[in-house]
């Protein structure tokens, strides 16, 4: 498959919307930070006043959809869009947003790129998230258990954590640098993950970090983030072209708060102009929907649309 043809902004834009499309701002960047921090807090802070079982799912579900919001955050630092000060973009999306949730901004910032410039073609290296779909609900299903039963947390932890000892790496050409990649993922985690059980145990209670914190990251955080991977480009029909190798879901206010919150849904749009921070894609599909161009677009109706065909498989016939 060929690089994908990169799409001309003035051919869709006039120059006043495409000027207005692509300006940062740091009170929306850094915003977007305080807001998913300020949901984490409110929703603990919830469950700790009334502590019962709705309170609890409650704050599970919102607490792990914005542990997703987070990740979501780090990937617009690695497009620059958090911050106009570099640095200050580099900072943020690395200290309150990626290494929270176990990621690394550097080194996600570096294959993230390659991902757009070879994207659904042999070279993407997140093709391994998509090339597997169409699947089978039993396989869905099995899936969405492992999400919510800690099992996918526990394996992709405990590897990376092995990867930063050097077990389990076989010995071959990059295992240094696999090795020091996931070093580099797991110091962070662990010195951001000490800050946040200290300051839960000192407000909330012994129990708070693990039950208010790692429980929502080892579960619902791990099922929206499939939901979001499966959403972005599974079952796509393998066109080279920006609108058509990666999906954007129209969502409702429910599917923002709990499974896709910043924006993340507008994925066709970030493909087609990267460069468009993720505060102005709502305004992005709005005006392409308004003079037709979304009907040429890779678009859904919700995420249920999405899972009916990412698991629209046949089961196998037993004869």
């Amino acid at each position: 498959m060929s690089t994908p043809i990169k799409m001309k902004p003035l051919e869709l834009f006039t120059q006043d919307e495409w000027t207005r499309l692509c300006k940062r701002s740091d009170l929306l960047g850094l915003g977007t930070i305080v807001h998913a921090w300020a949901i984490i807090i409110a929703a603990m802070a919830m469950f700790a006043v009334w502590p019962n079982p709705v309170t609890f799912v409650l704050a599970v579900m919102l607490i792990g959809a914005r542990q997703l919001g987070l990740a979501i955050l780090m990937h617009e630092a690695a497009h620059g869009g958090l911050a106009t000060n570099h640095k200050l973009n580099d900072w943020v999306g690395q200290w309150l947003c990626a290494a929270p949730v176990g990621a690394h901004l550097r080194n996600y910032r570096d294959y993230h790129i390659s991902h757009h410039k070879y994207a659904q073609s042999e070279k993407d290296p997140d093709l391994i998230l998509s090339a597997p779909f169409p699947i089978t609900r039993k396989s869905l299903l099995r899936k969405i258990v492992r999400d919510m039963t800690g099992q996918t947390f526990y394996k992709q932890r405990s590897n990376q954590f092995m990867n930063a000892m050097g077990i389990g790496i076989k010995k071959q050409k990059g295992r240094e640098n696999r090795a020091q990649s996931a070093r580099e993922a797991v110091i962070p985690f662990l010195i951001s993950n000490a800050l946040i059980a200290i300051v839960m145990t000192l407000a909330i209670g012994w129990w708070a970090y693990p039950v208010l914190w790692l429980l929502p990251l080892a579960t619902w955080n791990q099922l929206v983030t499939r939901l979001r991977n499966i959403a972005e480009h599974a079952c796509l029909d393998g066109s080279n072209h920006p609108m058509r190798v990666a999906r954007t879901t129209r969502t409702n206010f429910l599917e923002r708060l709990f499974i896709a919150p910043y924006w993340v849904a507008y994925h066709c749009e970030h493909h087609m102009f990267m460069h468009i921070p993720c505060y102005r894609l709502a305004e992005a599909h709005r005006i392409l929907t308004e003079k037709g161009t979304a009907e040429d677009m890779e678009v859904k109706e919700g995420y249920w649309q999405v899972l009916t065909i990412a698991s629209s498989k046949p089961a196998a016939t037993a004869f």
